[in-house]
């Protein structure tokens, strides 16, 4: 029952500029192999961009997590911050190229381009919270940042630094 698994993978390309959505958007089906999807600004900021305007994409991936995961941590040189953690258990980091990671060619027409990952863990009975009539999981059940840490560690042989 105590067990961890990896919920979620989500990975996002920041962009702002309108032209790069399309370099965005093949970035992440050359790591990924899926489509991703535009983010729209959700108001008028200060950077002056629209309302509306596409400013990223990013995808979520629940399959075939770990592998995924593993060439990711491959491209990291299997190095990860402690400070990446957080007090529930998750964590993220960033991929400052693209090129990095196994498996994907360098594209001239795209350029360099990084991407954020970002990882949610979990344990069996954490649904319980997004119910209708949602409940708390136990102290005692709750993934905590030495957990996550550990479950890193063990599972794709990650140095913490």
């Amino acid at each position: 029952m105590k067990d961890i698994f990896i919920e979620k993978i989500v990975l996002n390309i920041g962009i702002g500029k309108d032209g790069d959505i399309k370099n965005a958007k093949e970035i992440l089906k050359a790591v990924t192999g899926r489509d991703p999807v535009v983010t729209n600004s959700k108001k008028r900021s200060t950077f002056n961009v629209a309302k509306g305007k596409p400013i990223g994409c990013m995808m979520t991936i629940r399959k075939d997590c770990e592998k995924l995961l593993s060439r990711l941590f491959e491209s990291k040189e299997k190095k990860i911050k402690k400070s990446s953690f957080d007090s529930g258990g998750n964590f993220s980091f960033g991929i400052p190229e693209y090129i990095n990671v196994p498996g994907v060619q360098y594209n001239p027409n795209i350029g360099i381009l990084g991407f954020d990952v970002a990882v949610r863990l979990a344990r069996p009975g954490y649904r319980i919270t997004r119910k209708r009539l949602g409940s708390k999981i136990s102290k005692t059940h709750v993934i905590e940042k030495e957990d996550a840490m550990d479950f890193v560690k063990k599972k794709f042989d990650v140095i913490l630094i």
